[in-house]
């Protein structure tokens, strides 16, 4: 009796239908950036809360310590300068305070030098606590008030200086020092700020795991809508091929006898095959698209050599760029390979080519290069052409977006070249992007990730076309 799949077997399985499911790629992101919403506005209320609630806790445990030790200073003050001025620390009545009596209360005296003036029981206070530069700020600004660490029992102390006025209200006789021990209440704050932050983890965490469930279960509907778009597309498209060849081909037929027939009537079938035509190609790269984008389209793994897809997209838009007065020029580097489908890197860099001839000058040039970069495969295309301006770049690439409609439609463009070659970039784990500057030319990167010499061995060797590398005059 064989053992059943574990439950790890299972959920990879799981992974891998979802990664093959039409859109995934589409709808992974969605989810992705769903939940990163949902995490982010949950983190920041989490943030604002927990810094409401630390500082308001903090407020409520050291605001009447602070107070305390402001009346006490008050009040060592006016004995200082009424009761006993030649003991100014001797305060043998002290304001009562709403703290236990065992608390002790740390009282320290500097004359106007910063000189510690010493009683009884000072050389009993911590060494931190008799530092001067307190009192010096207070007899600057008036008060100063810090929470210094004296290590020792007493750990953290709130301290609070006084700086006593002279007669002449410009000068000061010196400063009074006084600190409560705050360790409690420090403590308490550590306390609750380790529990803010392990409650605000274990939160985020469960926000992450929540909202990833949550966003997948929102995007069923769409996930649902996007799929019957896809198959309706698909299907049109399909089902539109057969009707528009007929239809070319009986306007065709009909003009081998355009002798015959009115010069109106030859003009009419003459707009029938281009349209016929254009309607064709249209629904072509719809249902490339939606293949695609469905991951039904048929793609093979070979070891391909790029160089063989220069060469073959050259050959195939040499008679367009002659008749349109383009030289085209070719700098391969040789054994750059790459592990794909060498029909559809063919048809994406024919896009690219057919792009950078029909938006050139007459008399221009396209150059393409191949090159190595981070173990990363990249065409060059670059044309010196009309060039797009900086605006429309980030727009290209969306389907039926074209810069010029007009000079695109007069072309016989439809828009859907660069999503076309942009996709086919994405199945085979690249990318596609472009640079442009008005007047001067654009310049289309193709990167692929570059075969290793151990896929090389594995995978067959892609046919390559018996042809010299080609340059067209």
């Amino acid at each position: 009796m064989k053992n059943e799949p574990s439950l790890l077997w299972r959920f990879r399985r799981y992974l891998h239908r979802q990664s093959r499911e039409p859109g995934a790629a589409l709808f992974s992101g969605l989810r992705l950036r769903l939940t990163l919403w949902y995490s982010s506005v949950l983190a920041i209320a989490l943030i604002f809360f927990g810094v409401t609630l630390y500082f308001g806790v903090q407020q409520l445990l050291l605001s009447p310590v602070t107070d305390d030790l402001i009346s006490r200073a008050q009040h060592g003050a006016q004995e200082w300068l009424t009761i006993s001025p030649d003991h100014p620390c001797s305060m043998p009545s002290l304001p009562p305070s709403g703290y236990v009596p065992h608390d002790p209360i740390l009282i320290a005296c500097f004359d106007q030098s910063a000189n510690l003036l010493q009683e009884e029981d000072t050389p009993q206070l911590p060494t931190a606590f008799l530092d001067t530069s307190l009192a010096l700020k207070a007899m600057q600004n008036g008060s100063a008030s810090d929470i210094i660490n004296t290590g020792g029992p007493l750990g953290q102390v709130d301290c609070y200086a006084l700086g006593i006025p002279g007669p002449d209200g410009k000068s000061y006789l010196g400063a009074i020092v006084v600190g409560k021990s705050v360790q409690p209440q420090e403590t308490a704050l550590s306390i609750i700020l380790t529990l803010l932050f392990a409650v605000g983890g274990v939160t985020m965490l469960g926000a992450v795991i929540g909202g990833l469930f949550l966003s997948h279960r929102a995007l069923v509907p769409a996930r649902l809508a996007w799929n019957n778009q896809q198959r309706f597309i698909a299907d049109a498209s399909h089902e539109l091929r057969t009707p528009l060849t007929l239809l070319r081909a009986d306007a065709e037929v009909l003009l081998r006898s355009r002798k015959g027939m009115g010069p109106e009537d030859a003009e009419l079938l003459e707009d029938i095959v281009t349209e016929a035509s254009h309607m064709t190609t249209l629904a072509n790269n719809m249902l490339t698209l939606a293949r695609l984008d469905a991951g039904s389209q048929h793609r093979e793994h070979e070891v391909v050599s790029l160089d063989t897809i220069v060469q073959a997209g050259l050959r195939r838009v040499t008679a367009f760029a002659d008749q349109k007065g383009i030289t085209l020029q070719a700098e391969v580097r040789d054994n750059l390979r790459v592990i794909g489908d060498p029909l559809l890197l063919e048809q994406a860099l024919l896009v690219l080519l057919d792009n950078a001839i029909k938006y050139n000058h007459a008399g221009g040039s396209v150059t393409i290069h191949t090159s190595l970069v981070d173990q990363q495969a990249q065409i060059a295309i670059s044309d010196n052409g009309i060039g797009i301006p900086a605006e429309h770049l980030p727009n290209l690439g969306e389907r039926f977006y074209r810069v010029d409609k007009a000079r695109s439609r007069a072309a016989g463009g439809t828009g859907l070249g660069l999503s076309i070659a942009r996709s086919i970039a994405t199945s085979h784990d690249g990318s596609l992007r472009l640079e442009s500057t008005p007047h001067e030319g654009t310049r289309a990167l193709l990167t692929l990730p570059a075969a290793s010499s151990s896929q090389a061995h594995q995978a067959p060797e892609a046919i390559t076309l018996a042809s010299p590398p080609m340059q067209s005059k």
